[in-house]
């Protein structure tokens, strides 16, 4: 993991769904996401991303458990979309984040979350909405070890 940083993002324009189940969606809606952006000729401009609406590590777990969890997963695209049916086009707020990056399987995120959680309460910030992963390389095209998870975490 690299250093835990605060960058400021500037409001970002997606592509996304939203959906009530376990995490194990998550791939299963990107692709549906990105199926429905190459249909509307839409340019992809970023990397795919998973907004997670449980803010701590509890919660995370309950809800893949009960499947409650909120999944809303986007990819950044320009272009414009009629926004009918269930995947819609909308814009992602920006603002002041804390950032790492975990590399290896999304499934040992878990410590690195840990780390970022721990630096928050140290630098006596407060999480102030979703959290972000984003996804830069391909799983189907890289090692699990390679596998690199951006996370962005929004702070007051």
């Amino acid at each position: 993991m690299d250093e835990i940083t605060i960058i400021n993002l500037l409001p970002q324009q997606v592509m996304g769904i939203t959906k009530t189940g376990t995490y194990g969606i998550i791939p299963e809606l990107l692709l549906k996401v990105y199926e429905s952006i190459v249909d509307k000729k839409l340019t992809i401009t970023g990397a795919p991303m998973f907004i997670c609406h449980e803010t701590c590590p509890e919660a995370v777990l309950e809800a893949n458990e009960k499947g409650t969890a909120v999944v809303e997963v986007a990819w950044p695209v320009s272009g414009s979309s009629d926004n009918s049916g269930e995947i819609k086009m909308y814009e992602l707020p920006g603002g002041k984040m804390v950032r790492a990056f975990h590399k290896g399987p999304y499934e040992t995120c878990e410590s690195t979350y840990y780390k970022i959680f721990d630096w928050i309460d140290e630098q006596h910030l407060q999480i102030a909405g979703p959290i972000r992963e984003i996804y830069p390389n391909d799983p189907r095209m890289v090692k699990p070890e390679e596998i690199l998870t951006e996370i962005h975490v929004p702070v007051r």
